[in-house]
């Protein structure tokens, strides 16, 4: 890979203070040890890391309404005015989930200016291919914040790269919660494709992403959802993803993907109810570069998102995301030895503050887990629910 074609990895340390208070499931320490895995193995060096700029206040507005992003300046303040105090829950920042902090603009701002950096950089040629972990953040509204997220860094992204370079996008949400955020900015613009797995909105929040959800208007077609069952396994889950996003990606014929990867899908996510392992977060990654190469000249950019079980679970999901980028030699050892042993380094410095044992190899032994008893009409459902989804892909 030519230096000009080399990946960018985008991480502004000002993102690290995206917090919303201590226990708080959303916990930046998994991009912190997912830093540390990959220097432990040499993919990435500090000096490699792009820090960009945070985001402008125009660049906000692509999908964000003034009177709300002049509520998030006010509530994040040290002390904040009282008439906005009292407005907290129409702006959605009142609730648990997604309550307002100090910092919080700051913060939410430089995630955004960090997604748009990736989108820019992979335009403009710079890269073919861009990653910035700390973004995401798919499920913020124009006006609202929601599902702990503030600003919607990959709505904001897109729109800039349709306003500024007029290109169609290809945005595919892994996230085991749907990406209703991004799929609602969109939903009538023929340019932009909003593909998203997820476990059904029947059991998990949003509660939206059923299959019906298609599209309006022009855009029409270029809404894609494939809600898939409870205690979807490793295999199904794969499948879906291959025969639904593989025809998306040859009828929607994009100039540039933007992946959204949140690694909430696998079984030890505290917050959903699928049943996948860390193969998914090796496989999937692969798929994506592939269509990438295949139908938009190598132009992907890829964003983080979801994940929850910070210790066992992300640091290796979106390590094996970056391996992936760079065609790092791990990605073919892994094929060949999937329980190849991780640092010992590594694992050293984080066991003493993780809860519970961390895995001692990239994928998971998944030969003793218990299989799902209704594994048969789960992977049926399945099934069900891609031919649904092809349907009206154009």
């Amino acid at each position: 890979m030519t230096d000009s074609h080399k990946p960018i990895f985008i991480l502004h340390e000002d993102a690290l203070r995206y917090h919303f208070y201590a226990d708080h499931p959303f916990d930046q320490r998994r991009i912190e040890m997912t830093q540390d895995l990959l220097f432990q193995i040499g993919a990435l060096h500090p000096t490699e890391q792009v820090q960009a700029a945070c985001a402008s206040l125009e660049a906000l507005q692509l999908n964000h309404r003034e009177d709300y992003i002049e509520a998030v300046k006010e509530l994040s303040q040290t002390i904040p005015d009282p008439d906005y105090l009292v407005r907290t829950a129409q702006y959605g920042l009142d609730h648990e989930d997604t309550p307002y902090f100090e910092g919080m603009h700051e913060a939410a701002s430089t995630i955004v200016g960090g997604s748009i950096a990736a989108c820019e950089a992979v335009m403009e040629g710079n890269t073919l291919h861009a990653l910035h972990i700390a973004g995401g953040l798919h499920h913020a509204f124009p006006g609202k914040a929601a599902g702990f997220c503030v600003y919607n860094d990959a709505s904001i992204a897109i729109a800039s790269i349709r306003k500024k370079y007029g290109a169609r996008v290809l945005y595919i949400d892994t996230d085991v919660h749907h990406g209703d955020g991004v799929q609602w900015s969109f939903y009538t613009d023929p340019e932009v494709m909003t593909y998203s797995i997820h476990e059904t909105g029947k059991y998990l929040f949003p509660g939206t992403g059923f299959v019906q959800e298609r599209g309006e208007g022009e855009g029409f077609g270029t809404s894609v959802n494939v809600p898939l069952e409870p205690y979807t396994e490793d295999d199904s889950w794969l499948s879906s993803f291959r025969d639904t996003i593989g025809q998306a990606a040859a009828i929607f014929k994009p100039d540039i993907i933007v992946s959204q990867h949140g690694c909430d899908a696998h079984a030890l996510d505290p917050l959903s109810h699928m049943h996948c392992s860390m193969r998914i977060y090796q496989e999937m990654p692969a798929i994506i570069h592939q269509l990438a190469h295949t139908h938009c000249n190598g132009k992907w950019v890829a964003l983080g998102g979801g994940g929850y079980d910070i210790w066992r679970v992300v640091p290796r999901a979106w390590s094996l995301l970056w391996l992936e980028m760079i065609e790092h030699p791990l990605v073919a050892q892994l094929r060949d030895d999937p329980l190849m042993p991780l640092p010992a380094a590594w694992l050293h410095k984080w066991q003493h503050k993780s809860p519970t044992p961390l895995p001692a190899t990239w994928l998971d032994d998944t030969s003793d887990w218990t299989p799902m008893p209704r594994r048969e009409l789960i992977e049926k459902q399945n099934s069900h629910i891609v031919t649904l989804a092809q349907e009206y892909i154009r």
